[in-house]
Formats: C-alpha cells, structure tokens, sequence
C-alpha cells in the first residue's frame, strides 16, 4: 500500500528523479537561482531546503549527509562555507520560487527559483530606501522648462559674442592703415 506517500514522482523513475533533484539542487546552490519547470521547483524545494538547513551545523557527519544527497564537492563547499553563515538566523523558506509564465514549446508552467537572501535586487529595495515622487503638476513642469529657456537665452548671448569678435579683430586691421596715414601726415 502507498498510503500517506504523496509527493510529485515527476513521471520518472527513482533513479532518475533523485539524479536530477541532486543536479538542480547543485545548479541552485553555485547560482543562486535557476529557472525550471513549476513541479519541478515544488519538489526541488522540498529537497533542498531540509538540506540547508542541515549546513547550519558544520559538522563533519552534516557535511557526508548532504554530500550523500548533492553528490558535487563544489556545491557542498558552497553550501557550507557562503550560504549557511548568511542564513544563520532565519528559521525556514530559503527559497523563493516565483512564476514566470508558460514555455513556448509545450505551454508548461515555469517558475524562477532563487535563495532568498542572495537576491540583490531584493535586499537593495529594502535596505535603501525609496524617494516618494510627487505628483507632478503644471507649475512644477513651468519651472522646469524656466531654468530651460534661460539656458537657451544664455547660449544665445554666447554666441552673439563670438559673432562680435571677428568683427572686433577687423576693425583693427582697416584702423591701422587710417593710424598709419595720419602719422605720415
């Protein structure tokens, strides 16, 4: 009888199913976050997460059990010496799986699935705090087309001046030859 055994076979065999669980959990340990099948990541959730909880006790018999279910040194390594310290305090939900819509092939539900705490958009948003924008309304628009229109007369001014130079720097060239006649007079 298979009562009270109710988990997402996966349409694989054993073998199969904890070969790739292992894999996708090695993938999600070194990236950070993958992006897979929803049932997939329903089940690789259930995999991992007892796992990093595990990592929370750096032990050499902790380090061989998770080792027995990643079957990657890399990921082990991973595991306990990045990912454990910074999910020290949290007590459970390590990861965050959020829908991402339909694969175009078959039209099966896809999910991103990532690490809670190394998700840098995520912490940026609430450790810095966002600027409320007012709303903008006609006299904040006419003040910032003011500092706009002076600029444009300020530019003008400057080239009105550069076209007065040239016409400065002949004047003196047609009043030396008048300065030079009044001397030989």
């Amino acid at each position: 009888m298979r009562h009270n055994k109710a988990f997402n076979h996966l349409g694989r065999k054993t073998g199969h199913r904890k070969a790739m669980l292992a894999n996708m959990a090695s993938s999600l340990l070194l990236h950070k976050r993958i992006e897979t099948t929803l049932a997939k990541a329903k089940a690789l959730r259930v995999y991992v997460e007892p796992l990093i909880t595990k990592s929370k006790v750096d032990s050499t018999h902790s380090r061989r059990i998770v080792f027995s279910y990643l079957k990657q040194k890399q990921a082990v390594t991973e595991l306990f010496r990045v990912i454990a310290p910074k999910i020290a305090d949290r007590p459970g939900g390590y990861l965050r799986i959020l829908k991402t819509g339909f694969r175009a092939g078959d039209g099966a539900d896809m999910a991103l699935v990532e690490l809670v705490d190394f998700n840098e958009a995520a912490l940026a948003s609430t450790t810095k705090k966002e600027e409320v924008k007012k709303p903008a309304t006609r006299r904040s628009r006419a003040k910032k087309a003011a500092p706009k229109a002076e600029e444009a007369k300020a530019e003008a001014k400057v080239e009105e001046a550069k076209a007065e130079e040239p016409k400065a720097e002949s004047k003196p060239a047609a009043e030396a030859p008048a300065a030079e006649e009044q001397k030989e007079n």
